[in-house]
């Protein structure tokens, strides 16, 4: 129950996805003057180095947020040139254009990650708590829930450096049994964001019956759901699903995804070990997203499929409805 570790996946693909999206999505709640209650039912550690033990043994982050940054000590604090806006989803990734600025979204994105090392580089990995809380304003609130005992130490410990008093809330508690408790929140504004680690079958269910249960509560809260895309049944049925809650709800919706590789196993030639691919695509899932979303997406998606592509099956695709 307590294996998945996200520090080994810190600034993965999967994280550049998550992360523009959750970004664009709080820089656009933000803008309202009332104050804003920020849920996250699986927060993690908090703040991970890209540098240190769990993602050096991985090194997901050099096919992630890395591909950003020069490789050298002196990693460039501004990013390359990126590909032209998308003209329709679903399409494979754009050819490069050397004269093209990034994306707005994605250079947003990249503007906070330098927060976090105003030396340059990526050394430092900012998850999801500290994106949030680096945003908000103070009369906002953050309520984070992490299961994971390590974890949670963690997260308190880095949380606790920030000296934000009542402001940050942590929680060692299951977010899918308890966030509900939060919501409405006496401004009426939240976002959510919800993003297990799916080691676990239930974990689809349980996104699917915790939406369910929020929107009931709270019909007009903004609702984020990260998932991996993965060759399991439960993985392609969740956004599907996902579709129908809201639309029977009468809520807007916006579904972005993101390949980078193929999801084929194969075996390798010299050896004939199997090879399996990990995770070679995620998607994020919104209800009731902000109305920019899309076309923000529609330009950042495109470059992000070309930049972070591990091979020719990179691809994007991006929806709404409602």
């Amino acid at each position: 129950m307590f294996s998945y570790r996200h520090a080994f996946h810190a600034g993965n693909h999967a994280d550049v996805l998550k992360h523009t999206v959750l970004i664009a999505t709080l820089d656009h709640l933000l803008e309202k003057e009332a104050a804003l209650t920020v849920v996250d039912t699986h927060a993690g550690a908090g703040l991970y180095r890209l540098d240190g033990d769990y993602a050096g043994t991985s090194g997901e982050a050099a096919d992630g947020v890395l591909r950003f940054f020069a490789e050298s000590s002196k990693a460039a604090e501004t990013p390359a040139p990126g590909a032209p806006a998308a003209k329709s989803a679903g399409k494979k990734a754009a050819v490069p254009a050397e004269d093209k600025p990034v994306a707005e979204a994605i250079a947003r994105y990249l503007s906070v990650i330098h927060d976090f090392n105003p030396k340059g580089g990526a050394r430092v990995y900012p998850g999801s708590p500290f994106i949030v809380q680096h945003l908000l304003r103070d009369h906002d609130k953050l309520k984070l829930f992490e299961l994971h005992p390590t974890d949670s130490r963690t997260l308190g410990a880095n949380i606790a450096q920030l000296e934000a008093g009542r402001q940050i809330a942590v929680l060692t508690e299951d977010g899918f049994g308890s966030a509900t408790k939060f919501l409405p929140p006496p401004s009426r504004r939240a976002l959510v964001l919800m993003d297990p680690s799916y080691e676990m079958k239930t974990d689809y269910g349980r996104v699917l019956d915790f939406a369910a249960e929020a929107l009931k509560r709270f019909a007009t809260g903004t609702y984020a759901v990260w998932y991996p895309i993965i060759p399991r049944p439960e993985a392609h049925d969740l956004p599907r699903r996902l579709k129908t809650m809201a639309t029977k709800a009468g809520k807007s919706w916006l579904h972005a995804t993101l390949t980078v590789k193929s999801s084929k196993i194969t075996k390798d030639a010299a050896s004939g070990e199997t090879q399996r691919p990990g995770l070679p695509a995620s998607g994020m899932f919104l209800i009731n997203p902000p109305y920019t979303l899309k076309a923000q997406l529609a330009e950042a998606l495109p470059q992000l499929a070309e930049r972070l592509a591990q091979d020719r099956n990179a691809a994007y695709s991006l929806e709404s409805g409602g």
